[in-house]
């Protein structure tokens, strides 16, 4: 008989992304006895420094601001009940075209084979039944995102996994809605050039292409207080100055599309682990 538990491993590229776009079902299945494993592939140190500084700017210092982030995701983990945090611990590569992308160790540097193999390590390891990563363009053209998808689907093929995988998503709608959210909260919306627009219109799925719909609200408050746990980061704020129940209301289903499935489960669904159950 294998009492080898359910297992959700979520690959994320830094510290908070976990918060985000899988708080809600890390928290959820944790709670229904599954073991969750986060690992996250960079140490953030392009993230903000303290008083919002940013990387390049006087004050910024990476290896403090990576200490913090760890100590922040450390938290948020302990918040999200999630049984084993794994870092790869690659630099951090900033957005799209920064210097940082070019940096020796940054992530985006990294050989694909390389991250790969130490990610089927963990994959052999911890014998994952669902696996959920960001989709080929990372979301939103984050290169750190774009490279935790290709480690993944590498390392995936190397084990040779039967994991039902997921990518994370969004609803065009909810898309939409998010952006009224953040006119009602007075959040400054510069208009984006006609090219910022057309990536901004590609972010997310017509919401007859998502295929998994997970009900977290019960969750909410979990998952507002994991992206609280990551104080360091400004761009975290807007989504804390709504609160906890309109947060709750606005980010209370998570949406993937399953891209590898052995069960057969029926799609539309509305759990990672259907047909494993």
């Amino acid at each position: 008989m294998n009492d080898r538990p359910l297992t959700l491993m979520a690959v994320h590229a830094h510290p908070d992304d976990e918060a985000t776009s899988t708080g809600g079902v890390l928290a959820r299945y944790a709670a229904e006895g599954v073991r969750t494993v986060l690992v996250t592939c960079t140490d953030g140190a392009c993230g903000d420094g303290p008083g919002g500084v940013k990387p390049g700017d006087p004050g910024h210092d990476p290896a403090a601001v990576a200490a913090i982030r760890r100590r922040e995701l450390e938290a948020s983990c302990e918040i999200l009940k999630i049984s084993h945090l794994e870092m790869l611990g690659y630099g951090d590569s900033g957005m799209m075209g920064w210097p940082s992308n070019d940096a020796p160790g940054a992530f985006w540097q990294t050989p694909v084979e390389e991250g790969a193999a130490r990610l089927a390590e963990l994959m052999r390891q911890y014998q994952p039944d669902v696996v959920v990563t960001y989709d080929e363009n990372g979301f939103y053209g984050h290169p750190d995102h774009i490279q935790a998808n290709r480690i993944t689907m590498a390392a995936l093929a190397m084990t040779e996994s039967a994991s039902k995988v997921y990518w994370t998503t969004m609803p065009r709608s909810a898309m939409q809605r998010f952006g009224e959210v953040m006119r009602e909260f007075g959040e400054e919306m510069p208009e984006p050039d006609p090219a910022e627009a057309a990536a901004l219109a590609e972010i997310g799925l017509p919401d007859e292409e998502i295929t998994t719909w997970v009900d977290t609200t019960g969750f909410g408050g979990q998952k507002f207080d994991s992206l609280a746990a990551h104080a360091s980061q400004g761009e975290n704020i807007f989504f804390l100055r709504m609160g906890q129940e309109r947060f709750t209301e606005l980010m209370g289903v998570e949406t993937f599309v399953r891209v590898q499935d052995t069960t057969g489960a029926a799609l539309p669904e509305n759990d990672l682990f259907a047909g494993l159950r």
